[in-house]
């Protein structure tokens, strides 16, 4: 499994990424893009920063369960041949061969010259993972024969031998207890002695032993699992027909867009306002789950993926208070055809840590969790996501998730695909399935043709896709004597919207229904509309005559509104309807209010116009405001907008810049190999970075260098050593003039040379 282009294997691994070529090394940046920033100086920075600790972790992070146990049997194993490595996991050959490849390709393990061994600082970083052996090592450099190990175990007592497997079967480690750590075989008086006298188990610091890990492949039959590695969960899934996932998933991104839509368009008018600890208020999530007609979870994934999508942002409004408010991109938004716009919302969505899941429940202090707020976000999101639809686009059309068990499944696979992550993982996994059928990514259980497309990352692929299956708006309704109007199919944007304006919606599905009362059709006349205006809105966009008694409210409607007028006082009533007046003042729902009789048809209030105005509307009025020459102002109320966010680039921009900055990084790599191989062999790396990567080359060559060092008194000198460990800010070597392994502060070395 060497390297093409290379005759014998590398020396340390900055030599063998060196020799591979430019396309692979460019993989890698993109696999591990930690190692890409800052730009590495060349393939020896390149090198130590892959053995950082930090750097490992987040490279471990993306291995599934084959692959770990691969890196885990090598570690079990120590230094040995590709084929070796292979006999000694349980799994299928081929499989592990290419858990392998990707191993080396990860530079999680390189090819050295006695064969594939892991990076130095992996061994620490896997151990302690339940369901691997990584904390079982060979007892030395050259371990026993199996053979010899055979015979050591075939000697114990019955009660050693299970102590034995007791210890393996537990992590393969233990404490002595009150064994003796120094006995011979014939000396030994209890299992633990037994195993301790044969080096079946070595002793660690303290009162710590392990189980040597050629005793444990001997345990477990020359394998390093009992049980198969790469057995991958089934899904639980059943026979759905296509065509009923693909007309489900595109009635669900249809209802996304225009419930967005309709959010929007209600926020730009009255946009409800900022926490003081951020995010949206309880009262108004509530409010918006009944405006969309939304259980609250629902309300709060729409105002989500409107916040992802870069449709909505923090502003300030006309008296500086901080409101939740449409961008200007909305209006943009707004224009685009449907499939268009549901693919923006998608493309937040996949690309966003919000966890929309979470809000109304409470963190571990207590605390409840609102939408919009800013600590509702993890990294972790956006992986789950890309996750789940990664298995659901593995299965084949036709079949669905079953219910019930299918996204226990889907959970199970994606622990199986990404083992090390935490358990709130898994509770990502499940909402993002929820989340994917809400949003119309999804349908009855599976993935439509869009949705593989949107897995696959192709989101104007998946706009083409759902085009043909969203339904045709329609410009026309039925209106019904009894006040209602039937939207036989989803409605243009602008007949929505007015509609919306002057009716309630009752109901949703096929058809809406909408109904006018006097409070809706108050509300188109509070926006400027005449009733002239509602006459032949409504008239436009029938497919009947309107009806008599639709006519009858809105004439009912028009000559009661502006009846009775505010203005300053603190506030003033002024009506030509004596009557309608006196019960305004003496209704006991306006006592709050400070109302007082002037005259017949003139009376003062002690509440501000702002408050006396909604108030009286809550009351069955339909008040207009009164200017000082007497004249009636009715305005439409303003639209507010707040910026666009900075730095939104199109659709596959980001990732066509990542490129570049990637191949530019390995460019500049290349070049500073070829800077390197000018300098002389013996000359000394004194920056801090050439000197940390000459370490961690001495490390994995396990070869012997010269460090400049400057001891407790200030006195710089030269000490032979060989590097063992690099952690910490501390290097762990062995020290040739002390003899003996000695720590030494990593900035208090000068430089670093070849001995």
């Amino acid at each position: 499994m060497s390297s093409p282009g290379r005759a014998t294997p590398a020396r340390t691994l900055a030599d063998q990424l060196r020799s591979w070529p430019d396309e692979r090394l460019v993989a890698l940046l993109r696999a591990r893009p930690d190692l890409a920033t800052p730009a590495p100086q060349d393939s020896s920075q390149l090198a130590s920063r892959a053995a950082t600790r930090s750097s490992i972790h987040r490279a471990l992070d993306g291995l599934d369960r084959l692959e770990l146990s691969v890196l885990d049997a090598l570690l079990v194993a120590g230094q040995t041949t590709s084929d070796g490595l292979i006999s000694i996991v349980h799994a299928d050959k081929e499989r592990v061969a290419a858990a392998l490849r990707r191993l080396l390709d990860l530079a999680l393990a390189w090819e050295a010259p006695g064969g594939v061994r892991a990076l130095t600082g992996v061994a620490d970083a896997m151990r302690g993972m339940p369901g691997l052996t990584s904390g079982l090592r060979p007892s030395s450099p050259e371990p026993p024969a199996p053979a010899e190990v055979a015979g050591r175990i075939a000697e114990l007592s019955p009660a050693a031998a299970a102590l034995l497997r007791h210890v393996d079967e537990h992590g393969g480690e233990g404490t002595t207890g009150s064994a003796r750590r120094t006995v011979s075989p014939a000396d030994a008086r209890s299992p633990a002695e037994e195993l301790i006298s044969r080096r079946l188990l070595v002793p660690r610091e303290g009162d710590a032993v392990v189980l040597p890990g050629e005793v444990g492949l001997a345990l477990r039959g020359g394998r390093t699992t009992t049980e198969p590695v790469d057995d991958v969960p089934d899904l639980a899934t059943s026979p759905r027909d296509p065509a009923l996932v693909a007309r489900s998933a595109a009635g669900a991104a249809f209802d996304v867009v225009r419930r967005v839509e309709l959010l929007l368009d209600h926020w730009g008018v009255r946009p409800p306002g900022v926490l003081r600890s951020g995010g949206l208020g309880v009262r108004d999530l509530k409010a918006v789950a009944l405006e969309l007609h939304l259980d609250e979870p629902g309300a709060a994934l729409v105002v989500e993926v409107a916040l992802s999508a870069g449709l909505v942002a923090e502003a300030a409004v006309a008296d500086g208070t901080p409101s939740w408010l449409p961008t200007d991109e909305f209006d943009v938004w707004s224009a685009l055809p449907i499939a268009e716009r549901w693919a923006r919302l998608v493309g937040g969505w996949l690309a966003s840590s919000r966890m929309p899941s979470l809000v109304g429940s409470r963190d571990a202090a207590g605390k409840a969790w609102n939408a919009l707020s800013p600590e509702l976000s993890s990294g972790l999101a956006g992986e789950a996501r890309r996750l789940a639809l990664q298995v659901l686009s593995g299965m084949p059309d036709g079949d669905v998730l079953a219910a019930g068990t299918g996204v226990a499944s889907v959970v199970q696979r994606v622990g199986w695909l990404r083992p090390r992550r935490p358990t709130v993982f898994a509770d990502l996994v499940a909402a993002s399935l929820d989340e994917a059928a809400a949003l119309g990514v999804s349908g009855a259980g599976g993935l439509p043709p869009s949705g593989r497309l949107v897995a696959d990352g192709d989101l104007a692929g998946a706009a083409a896709a759902i085009a043909p299956l969203l339904p045709t708006p329609v410009d026309r309704v039925l209106l019904q004597a009894d006040l209602t109007a039937v939207a036989p199919g989803p409605l243009e944007t602008e007949v929505a919207r007015r509609l919306h304006l002057l009716a309630d919606v009752e109901s949703r599905g096929g058809a809406t229904v909408y109904r006018f009362t006097p409070g809706s059709l108050r509300r188109g006349f509070d926006a400027g509309w005449s009733a002239v205006e509602v006459r032949d809105f409504l008239t436009s966009v029938s497919q009947t005559p309107v009806p008599q008694p639709l006519e009858y409210l809105v004439d009912d409607v028009a000559r009661t509104f502006g009846s009775v007028r505010v203005g300053h006082a603190e506030a003033f009533l002024r009506a030509d309807d004596e009557a309608a007046l006196a019960s305004l003042v003496h209704d006991p729902r306006a006592r709050t209010l400070g109302l007082r009789l002037l005259a017949p048809t003139v009376a003062i209030a002690t509440s501000p116009l702002d408050v006396l105005l909604p108030r009286l509307r809550e009351l069955g009025a339909a008040p207009v405001v009164e200017a000082a020459d007497g004249t009636v102002r009715v305005t439409r109320p303003d639209l507010h907008r707040a910026r666009s966010r900075r730095g939104r680039r199109p659709a596959g921009a980001v990732e066509a810049r990542q490129a570049a900055q990637v191949q530019a990084v390995a460019t500049a790599i290349r070049a500073g190999d070829r800077a390197e191989s000018s300098r002389p062999p013996t000359a000394e790396a004194t920056n801090p970075s050439a000197a940390l990567a000459a370490l961690r080359e001495a490390i994995e060559a396990g070869s012997t260098v010269v460090i400049g060092y400057v001891d407790n008194h200030g006195a710089t000198g030269e000490r032979v050593v060989e590097p063992r460990r690099l952690d910490g800010g501390r290097l762990s070597a062995y020290d040739h003039r002390a003899d003996d392994v000695r720590d030494f502060a990593v900035h208090r070395i000068t430089g670093v040379r070849r001995a």
